[in-house]
């Protein structure tokens, strides 16, 4: 019971105990694999964050043991992602003010936030803000923010200094740094490009991005061309971090709390679409509650060790299944591997030029594109399609953190719009006397005097009176309606006394048109209800009905109709027959 009691509380655990001997070869070669690809963009990452490059691997080691244990993921890998860290540099670059120390203390503080955020989420089971922030949505975020990343690489590949924050001005003012591009820069970044296409086109399955740091910084170090002013790493640090607790104004640190919030947001949806397509690859569920936990845990692990926020990597997570790892002993077999790296062979990165890392954060943000896949939208989906480009603008054009701040508001406003104006149905009888939607295929009818509506959301405050419109206008609109059969079962799903202020005024006007009201579905829910907001329900009153099978049958019409055995109960079309009610109505 207590074994079954802590994996409830760290599934990841179950997996790591009940290990088999004969996966550890597969696992150890996914270990390397992802290693292979963590390291160069860990310190790419850093430097896209702002902070210095040893903060990319503190920010891979303990998240990673982290979430082996309390991840329900057996294959995903966490570490640093391109849009978490451009939306942390967009956040503390202008609160640091060119403060280098003050700037990492800010980047620890927003990824504890975002951690905490995260875990009174999945303290209040929050784990459906997985489907908040739709793929259209998403989809714009992410190309919108991988744009802002290459443009913002591009002083690091041709050896100048933007002198704006925002993405168009930098655009707008490009021309005007021609004459301070770099030349030995610029043959660093093409060297740096050549190794990468090469490896990939001669040897794809080595990893890339981290032989183009080896060359390079033996290029670096060999010609000696740091007396180029050509801009490198610099000195690291070895060893494992020392704890600190961040000094600075507790007014900067209120204004890391809403972006921290956005972060929380964006990085779990991130990471879910990453986990769940994964899990069904491999035929499991995961729980979005725990992963919401695992999240937070791990981002809190990461400031503790000065990293930066982390998220589900989906590079390094596709490396790790493409190479055969079964369980999250890969994460911990690569965060041991890093440890070393940061312990013992840091010496070596000092002469890692910053237009190689340029180059790797690059690529790593064209595989975030896909422009055509945002255009093919228009024409499957052109709401979906108003989103994503919507989304994409505005990231483009006021930043990330308001692009980010825009698209939640577009998620919530896309769920109220569905939940305020949702579909409706007029429903009817088939031939077999099944009740169906009336539509133009023509296989259901009206029910002669009787009136059956069916309202596609749950009735609250801010809908009520649209379905009271709706439904009057319908009513009103046939001719000889006696009886209105509403289906309880979609609308009347929570009790709201504005919702009963409705139905009980609906009744008073149908009852004025000579209409009976008749509920059917939720029989016992809907007369606890009716009974605590004085909606009378007994004769004269809203007639409530188990189902709506049960409802045709106690209608006067239609058990007048039944016993003498000749109406029709149903609306002849012309050129059609009478349609026959089965016995089982």
């Amino acid at each position: 019971m207590k074994l079954a009691r802590l994996y409830s509380i760290m599934p990841g655990l179950e997996g790591l105990l009940d290990y088999r001997r004969q996966w550890f070869r597969d696992d150890l070669r996914a270990a390397l694999s992802v290693v292979a690809v963590a390291l160069p963009v860990a310190i790419a990452y850093a430097q896209l964050t702002g902070v210095n490059a040893i903060a990319g691997l503190y920010s891979c080691i303990l998240p990673m043991l982290v979430y082996a244990l309390f991840g329900s993921s057996r294959q995903l890998i966490v570490g640093p992602d391109a849009a978490t860290c451009a939306v942390i540099a967009a956040v503390v670059s202008p609160l640091a003010m060119g403060d280098p120390v003050k700037h990492w203390q800010l980047v620890m503080t927003m990824t504890g936030m975002t951690g905490i955020w995260c875990l009174l989420a999945s303290k209040f089971k929050l784990g459906v803000l997985a489907d908040f922030l739709s793929k259209p949505i998403l989809m714009g975020l992410l190309n919108g923010v991988a744009i802002t990343i290459i443009v913002g690489q591009f002083s690091k590949l041709f050896g100048f200094n933007f002198e704006h924050r925002y993405l168009i001005e930098r655009l707008a003012d490009l021309p005007n740094y021609i004459n301070q591009f770099h030349v030995p820069t610029m043959l660093i970044s093409l060297l740096a490009l050549s190794v990468f296409l090469l490896i990939k086109h001669f040897r794809p399955q080595w990893p890339a991005a981290l032989a183009v740091m080896i060359l390079s910084a033996f290029v670096v170090w060999f010609f000696k061309l740091g007396s180029f002013d050509i801009k490198t790493v610099g000195l690291i640090q070895s060893g494992m971090p020392l704890f600190q607790t961040p000094a600075f104004d507790l007014g900067i640190a209120r204004e890391l709390v809403m972006p921290a919030l956005n972060l929380a947001m964006v990085s779990f949806v991130s990471m879910m679409l990453t986990a769940r397509s994964f899990a069904a690859k491999n035929g499991y569920d995961i729980d979005a509650d725990r992963e919401f936990m695992a999240l937070g845990l791990a981002n809190i692990a990461s400031a503790f060790s000065q990293g930066f926020a982390v998220s589900g990597a989906d590079s390094r997570t596709a490396v790790n299944d493409a190479n055969g790892g079964k369980t999250q002993w890969v994460s911990i077999i690569a965060a041991l591997l890093i440890t070393l790296v940061a312990l013992f062979l840091t010496s070596p990165l000092q002469y890692i030029p910053s237009a190689a890392l340029g180059i790797v954060l690059v690529i790593a943000s064209l595989s975030l594109i896909d422009l055509k896949a945002l255009w093919q939208l228009r024409k499957r989906d052109n709401s979906a399609f108003f989103l994503a480009l919507t989304t994409l603008l505005a990231v483009l054009f006021i930043g990330v953190i308001p692009g980010i701040t825009l698209a939640v508001l577009l998620g919530l406003f896309q769920f109220l719009r569905v939940v305020m104006r949702p579909t409706e149905q007029v429903l009817g009888l088939d031939h077999k006397g099944v009740i169906r939607s009336i539509d133009s295929a023509g296989k259901a009818e009206a029910i002669h005097g009787v009136f059956i509506y069916r309202f596609n959301s749950p009735l609250t405050y801010f809908n009520a009176l649209y379905f009271k419109r709706q439904l009057l206008k319908k009513v009103t609109g046939e001719e000889g309606v006696e009886c209105l059969i509403v289906d309880a079962v979609p609308c009347f799903t929570h009790l709201d006394l504005s919702v009963m202020a409705m139905l009980a005024d609906l009744h008073i006007i149908l009852k004025k048109l000579g209409i009976r009201l008749v509920v059917a579905g939720r029989k016992r829910q809907m007369l606890k209800w009716c009974e605590l907001a004085g909606v009378s329900t007994t004769d004269g009153g809203v007639l409530i009905r188990s189902d709506l099978y049960l409802a045709l049958k106690m209608n006067q019409i239609y058990k007048q109709a039944l016993a003498e055995g000749l109406a029709p109960l149903v609306h002849k079309q012309p050129g059609s027959e009478d349609v026959v009610i089965h016995r089982h109505l």
